[in-house]
């Protein structure tokens, strides 16, 4: 199965050239065959970053990446977009991707992201540095297959 990828980096200081985590996303997405359809950065802003994520979903993706802004600095709104634009919550990808960072750093505890869906998307909140948006995707890419399978209707594997 090809699995279509959008990336949204939520970031007030970068740009897409300085995106180190988006271009390993990209990269890492790739290694398993997939697809990106697009990267952008867009600011810290809940519409922006909402917009983006509808974008991302209007364009074909099947999963939305958020990378950055889950974290703890009151500009970190990420979760609160992601909260705006879908419809319901997949917590358990978001428990895994801090059970497996907590294997790493126990700082992966303040972490905010959250996993919701938004019709047949799904949207992914991952940590803006490179190092940790690799550890993430390690704890949660193998289900992507079957979940973008469930939600076409598809059933259980």
């Amino acid at each position: 199965m090809n699995v279509k990828f959008a990336i949204v980096t939520c970031s007030s200081t970068r740009s897409l050239e300085e995106d180190s985590a988006g271009a390993r996303l990209e990269e890492l997405i790739a290694q398993q065959g997939w697809t990106t359809l697009s990267r952008v950065v867009v600011k810290d802003d809940v519409d922006q970053i909402a917009n983006a994520i509808v974008d991302g979903c209007d364009a074909g993706a099947d999963v939305v990446l958020t990378c950055g802004g889950s974290g703890l600095s009151l500009a970190d709104v990420t979760p609160e977009a992601t909260r705006k634009v879908c419809d319901r919550e997949v917590p358990g990808v978001a428990e895994a991707m801090r059970a497996y960072s907590m294997t790493k750093t126990h700082r992966a505890m303040l972490s905010r992201a959250i996993c919701m869906q938004r019709g047949r998307v799904l949207v992914v909140n991952l940590p803006g540095s490179k190092k940790a948006a690799e550890e993430n995707w390690e704890g949660i890419y193998d289900q992507f297959d079957h979940a973008v399978s469930m939600m076409a209707g598809e059933g259980h594997a």
